[in-house]
């Protein structure tokens, strides 16, 4: 289980996020706010991306301080612009990338890229640069390379942001079929509806913390008091 204690952080003189708490058990996790209020860099901190000033994140026996790797292996992460991930020359070359510090030997590598490409229907695009693949199929693209490795968790940081209503239903989809838990940080709050718990973050607090059908009036009442 994720757990964060007393987390805060600052960038130079600004604090972002103040004294969070939370233990994070549920299967379907949701964390909404304004822009502005703390989510991204706390979606950073669960997986050790960003370093707590105070506080500490830990998953299990794990600490973001101290084991970010072992941590990282565990706790996948997708931006909000899938773009940012894809590095490779080719789909399925970027979807092994991340199965090369597994060391996992060529034939199952092999057999999990090719079952990832599958299941996230990019088996036809396998030798196409990525970069030119559709933005629901790019985001996608990004989700397989991450859960490609057998994660415990998925951390998503906005990954709707710039898709069209068509893809980001695809890949709710995607999201709504893992086994794996799901931390999902959105604006989209259509997506929360079946969610087992959904934070609501201001000013680098959890404010609220509750079931989708609470949490989300809470936070339209809050937007509305602006």
């Amino acid at each position: 289980m994720l757990r964060l204690e007393g987390v805060s952080h600052s960038y130079d003189d600004r604090a972002v996020l103040r004294d969070v708490t939370l233990d994070l058990a549920e299967h379907r996790i949701g964390v909404i706010g304004a822009n502005g209020s703390g989510k991204s860099t706390l979606a950073r901190t669960l997986n050790g991306l960003v370093v707590p000033d105070e506080g500490r994140v830990t998953l299990g026996e794990w600490d973001t301080r101290r084991h970010a790797r072992h941590i990282r292996r565990r706790v996948g992460f997708v931006f909000s612009d899938a773009a940012n991930q894809i590095i490779m020359p080719t789909v399925a070359e970027d979807v092994e990338i991340g199965l090369r510090a597994l060391k996992l030997g060529r034939e199952e590598t092999a057999r999990r890229v090719e079952e990832a490409l599958v299941r996230y229907g990019l088996d036809g695009h396998r030798d196409h640069p990525g970069h030119l693949l559709s933005g629901g199929q790019k985001q996608l693209l990004a989700l397989a390379s991450v859960l490609v490795t057998e994660p415990e968790v998925l951390v998503c940081d906005e990954p709707t942001t710039l898709l069209d209503l068509r893809n980001t239903r695809m890949v709710h989809r995607t999201l709504d079929g893992l086994e794996q838990q799901v931390v999902l940080f959105t604006h989209d709050l259509d997506l929360l509806d079946d969610f087992d718990r959904v934070l609501v973050m201001d000013a680098g607090r959890v404010v609220f913390d509750g079931v989708p059908g609470d949490a989300v009036p809470h936070y339209t009442k809050l937007m509305d008091e602006r």
